[in-house]
């Protein structure tokens, strides 16, 4: 079928109706014989290895199937990419690898373009997505099995996962929550240079934000030049953010740009993020306006420092909590010993909005945790002292585990003391 691909308006002469000139137009359209078609952006290969490691969860958990709610996993088997998770989309996988994709059916069109491996079941607004899970669990083997259920999923409502496990059939229910999460934290050579290209993105916006900060700069400026150039830089829409703020909401975690205007002496907060093919990388820096106080390069080479132990911590085979006691380290040496952060990091990958930590649970750095670093894995990094008896600083960085520890993405930013 031919594809509409362009049109333009072609002027033809003047008329008039009750003397009032009228210029009127034709329209001359372009059409090209062969569509253009989804560029998927994982070969069969990458999702093939993916539904395997998700097969092994199951063998691993005893589940006969399960129910994927969250879409960073329906994302990760099936690479199906667009706006409309708001509505809940379920995935139902069997020990087979085969899928079924359940959600509303005006989706047909997307899902038909860049799904190639789950079968569709589309329902209209006015049916039960339940009743379409049920029929497509039935069809793959599953009524009256052991079956998982992701409850973490931000978007699958109590309504929804109360009917769906009220299957009739006798289906053993298990929650099976975080078991697909945990294997997507290993990226593969293909997402981590889907990562460093977000990297590179989010750097080049961070440092025009930097420079749109001066004395009587808004903080809407500040928000136009990082979003310009970070997205002219390829980034695509990132999981939330960038906050953007100042000193008088320097302790509000998830607040950003509102209008505030910066004067001299402000400090400005930039935590900011990129996304290429949904792979996030976050980083932040503090920005002073005009001046900054007495010690701040002191607190700027602690921050620095903990960054690195931070990042030389993080080896393989290593434990998240040791990245903590590294970074903590740091602070008990310029005498914050008894200062404290609910975590030195978290590990980010696919994420969609509302949130670049990938879902609605953070798998961070935090004190004594005992999950083992492994190559592959990518942390939000956090060397942050704020609210101290040393003047504020912090930075983060997006950080890569290799074989030889953290490596530093968002390298082109200085760490060191901005001052605009």
């Amino acid at each position: 079928m031919a594809e509409l691909t362009k049109f333009r308006l072609r002027s033809f002469g003047r008329e008039t109706t009750k003397g009032i000139p009228l210029l009127c137009f034709s329209v001359v359209i372009t059409r090209r014989e062969k569509p253009m078609t989804f560029q998927s952006p994982f070969p069969k290969e990458e999702l093939d290895r993916r539904l395997a490691k998700a097969k092994n969860a199951l063998a691993e958990n005893d589940l006969d199937g399960i129910v994927i709610a969250v879409p960073e996993n329906i994302y990760y088997l099936t690479a199906l990419d667009h706006w409309g998770f708001f509505a809940a989309h379920v995935l139902v996988l069997n020990r087979n690898g085969e899928m079924a994709l359940s959600c509303r059916a005006m989706e047909q069109i997307t899902v038909e373009n860049q799904v190639t491996n789950a079968k569709f079941y589309g329902h209209k607004d006015h049916e039960e997505l339940s009743d379409y899970v049920h029929q497509a669990m039935k069809d793959l083997g599953l009524a009256g099995k052991r079956v998982g259920i992701e409850k973490r999923s931000l978007f699958l409502t109590a309504r929804h996962a109360e009917r769906i496990q009220d299957d009739q059939t006798g289906v053993q229910w298990v929650d099976a929550s975080g078991i697909l999460d945990d294997i997507r934290l290993i990226k593969s050579p293909l997402e981590m240079e889907y990562t460093r290209k977000a990297a590179h993105a989010v750097d080049m916006g961070t440092l025009a934000a930097v420079e749109a900060v001066h004395d009587g700069a808004s903080d809407y400026e500040v928000a136009a030049a990082y979003h310009s150039k970070m997205i002219l830089e390829g980034s695509e829409y990132p999981g939330f953010g960038p906050f953007i703020r100042p000193t008088s909401r320097l302790g509000e975690e998830h607040t950003t740009w509102r209008g505030d205007v910066f004067r001299n002496g402000d400090a400005v907060f930039l935590e900011t993020c990129a996304a290429y093919r949904k792979y996030q990388s976050p980083m932040g820096r503090l920005v002073y306006v005009g001046s900054a106080p007495k010690g701040v390069e002191q607190s700027a080479e602690l921050a620095i420092r903990g960054m690195k132990a931070i990042c030389e911590a993080l080896k393989p085979g290593a434990k998240a909590g040791d990245a903590y006691d590294a970074w903590h380290e740091v602070a008990a040496s310029a005498g914050l010993v008894d200062y404290h952060r609910h975590h030195c990091g978290y590990l980010v990958g696919i994420g969609f909005p509302p949130s670049w930590t990938g879902g609605s649970m953070v798998t961070s750095l935090f004190p004594k945790s005992t999950r083992k670093i492994e190559v592959g894995m990518v942390v939000h990094a956090h060397s942050w002292f704020t609210n101290t008896k040393v003047a504020d600083y912090f930075i983060s960085n997006t950080v890569m585990v290799t074989d030889n520890g953290g490596e530093i993405l968002t390298n082109k930013t200085p760490e060191t003391l901005i001052v605009r």
